[in-house]
């Protein structure tokens, strides 16, 4: 058996790599999840031969030692993490206390004999972009925000722990994926609710902001392909589309496609945090994936489709 841990498994990535994962007989999958914005109900049931989940919080030791001692893990998926612009600006410190997080997974797996740890890092650690599209190699590290100080940090440890000690490792920098479990208060899933209900979309500022949008099942399967290819070890990987949108080009899109009524309505600016675009260079991604990538309004057919359903 491959026994693999997924620390964020009751989140949007975390739940869809434990559902892609145990469809294979040979792997045997924990997830770990503090339930600060995970959901249990993304999970498989527990009588799942190949899955266990257990409530802890990697950032506490005392928690989390007994777990990597007990189950001696093959491979580590780290996508705990406090997320959310507007709840990581509202929450510095409990962002910041993720370092321990980080500490405790790296130490943790040097010392039980991991062979690999996956770091879902972030677009966020471009800050405000000095090129596009925005390569792997250029980490600018002009963003102030403590979420991205974080995951520039994150990377940083990942490095470093593999020259001390050999510890190999791949950092996902993940750019917005989406998809029908994804919270209600990223922007997708946010929009689709508010069209479906009839109420304003609301956008901060003018919408001029750009983002790109990865369906879930691209991320999945690439990391799929990453992992069971032995593929991008001690490397850095963007993971997201190509496909450039305006946040009022993506309600709009929302709008039509779910044949809304609602107003678009614009709210003030953020303060800080929600950066002017977001381009990834995805050529790295798109040759392990090796094909084309879920087209945006493609994708969010269906995660309203399943939204909607959920809804009923």
């Amino acid at each position: 058996m491959i026994n693999i841990l997924i620390t964020g498994a009751a989140g949007n990535i975390g739940s869809n790599l434990v559902s892609a994962l145990i469809q294979h007989d040979e792997c045997f999958v924990v997830g770990v999840d503090n339930l600060l914005t995970g959901n249990l109900a993304r999970l498989p049931h527990q009588n799942t031969t190949n899955f266990k989940f257990i409530k802890a919080d990697v950032n506490n030791l005392s928690d989390f030692s007994s777990i990597m001692v007990t189950y001696k893990f093959d491979y580590v998926f780290h996508y705990a993490a406090v997320v959310g612009v507007v709840r990581t600006l509202a929450n510095p410190l409990m962002v910041l206390n993720d370092i321990n997080g980080i500490r405790n997974v790296l130490d943790l797996s040097k010392n039980t004999g991991v062979k690999r740890v996956f770091y879902s890092s972030s677009s966020e650690v471009y800050g405000e972009p000095v090129e596009f599209p925005q390569n792997e190699k250029t980490t600018p590290l002009n963003s102030r925000l403590p979420y991205a100080v974080v995951k520039n940090m994150g990377e940083a440890f990942l490095k470093a722990y593999y020259q001390e000690y050999g510890l190999n490792f791949t950092i996902f920098r993940f750019f917005n994926t989406y998809g029908p479990r994804q919270s209600e208060d990223f922007v997708i899933t946010k929009f689709i609710l508010q069209a479906m209900t009839g109420t304003d979309i609301t956008i901060y500022g003018e919408g001029k902001q750009t983002r790109t949008f990865c369906f879930i099942k691209d991320n999945i399967d690439v990391t799929l392909k990453v992992l069971f290819e032995n593929k991008c070890v001690n490397d850095v990987m963007n993971i997201g589309s190509g496909q450039e949108f305006t946040i009022l080009e993506l309600a709009t899109k929302i709008q039509s496609i779910t044949n809304s009524k609602s107003t678009i309505v614009h709210l003030p600016a953020l303060e800080e945090g929600d950066m002017t675009r977001r381009q990834p260079d995805i050529s790295k991604m798109k040759s392990i994936l090796g094909r084309e990538l879920t087209f945006l309004d493609e994708g969010i057919l269906v995660t309203y489709k399943e939204l909607k359903s959920s809804k009923l």
